[in-house]
């Protein structure tokens, strides 16, 4: 199974992370803010990667640590079990529909990472969570998984709907992308020989 163990200690937060990239969507996650908890369950049930996360991080400061950390910690954690990614499909996409909102995500996971953001919210906090993290988030998770990752709101009024379909189309379009394409007979998809 591709799988990935990770763990991140720094003065600011205190991190473990398991995936397993072929699993059935099954989560425990604690990050000490609810509704990023929320959005990262949303990850694993539709992506199908088991998904469990814990981190300690310093609250009382603020949530940016937080935040960015257990991004940086699960891409790290998406990146290696995907290894070189033989056989990957490479490439995902998904239109994610959530009642009067219409969010499209697209990737590539080519080793380059970067994020192209075409989304926002209208308020400040979602829950207790900062909204201007949520790009972040984003941003951080696109970096240290290595992939190109596309975000766009086509349209969209209640800020909660806005952000859950952003978190479900990442992990359609990772779903598609990461798994195995038969077809493929391990190859690593590219010309190059080598992603990155």
């Amino acid at each position: 199974m591709r799988s990935a163990t990770i763990t991140r200690k720094t003065g600011e937060t205190d991190i473990a992370v398991e995936i397993n990239l072929d699993g059935t969507g099954a989560y425990t996650v604690s990050t000490g803010i609810g509704f990023l908890d929320h959005m990262i369950e949303q990850l694993s049930r539709h992506s199908l990667i088991d998904i469990d996360l814990k981190v300690d991080g310093d609250l009382h400061v603020d949530q940016h640590h937080t935040t960015e950390d257990s991004a940086l910690a699960l891409g790290e954690a998406v990146a290696k079990a995907l290894g070189d990614k033989a056989g990957i499909r490479r490439y995902g996409s998904a239109y994610s529909p959530m009642d009067e909102t219409l969010s499209r995500v697209a990737l590539d996971i080519s080793g380059r990472p970067f994020l192209v953001w075409k989304s926002g919210f209208s308020q400040e906090r979602l829950g207790e969570m900062d909204t201007e993290l949520i790009q972040h988030w984003f941003h951080s998770f696109a970096q240290s998984a290595g992939i190109t990752l596309h975000i766009e709101t086509l349209y969209g009024e209640n800020n909660h709907h806005i952000c859950e379909s952003l978190f479900k189309g990442l992990a359609r379009a990772l779903r598609d992308a990461g798994e195995i394409d038969p077809r493929k007979g391990g190859a690593i998809p590219s010309t190059k020989g080598t992603l990155g």
